[in-house]
């Protein structure tokens, strides 16, 4: 199973210089997990670039994959690690999601670089 940092989702639906490393994992959506944080974030940065339209086009793409909620275990977890590793919450509880179901985490966030079940791009 995949996951896809957010970052990598906007990459892909603006057809950034980094879409091509994602796009092979978006497009397998049987394969991806979304955590519903990445469907927050993704929502609000196109509601913000460009229009409520576009918005509901990217989380509808999303949503072709299997929404992962954030329970009150996953929060604990999650927050364990943005203590440990020092990370954004949005980006602890991603990666928190990717361990608990074992999941490869797509992203191009340099926090995350030379991490294992990481597959880290460059910006």
């Amino acid at each position: 199973m995949n996951i896809i940092d957010s970052s990598g989702w906007l990459e892909y639906f603006t057809n950034g210089s980094n879409a091509n490393f994602f796009a092979p994992v978006i497009e397998s959506t049987g394969e991806v997990l979304v955590p519903t944080i990445s469907l927050f974030e993704v929502f609000k940065r196109v509601l913000i670039e460009k229009n409520r339209n576009d918005a509901l086009e990217a989380v509808a793409i999303m949503k072709g994959g299997h929404i992962i909620d954030l329970d009150d275990n996953l929060a604990l977890v999650a927050a364990e690690l943005s203590f440990e590793m020092e990370l954004p919450h949005a980006d602890s509880i991603i990666h928190a999601t990717a361990r608990a179901n074992n999941a490869t985490l797509w992203t191009q966030d340099s926090h995350f670089k030379g991490l294992d079940g990481i597959q880290y791009i460059e910006k």
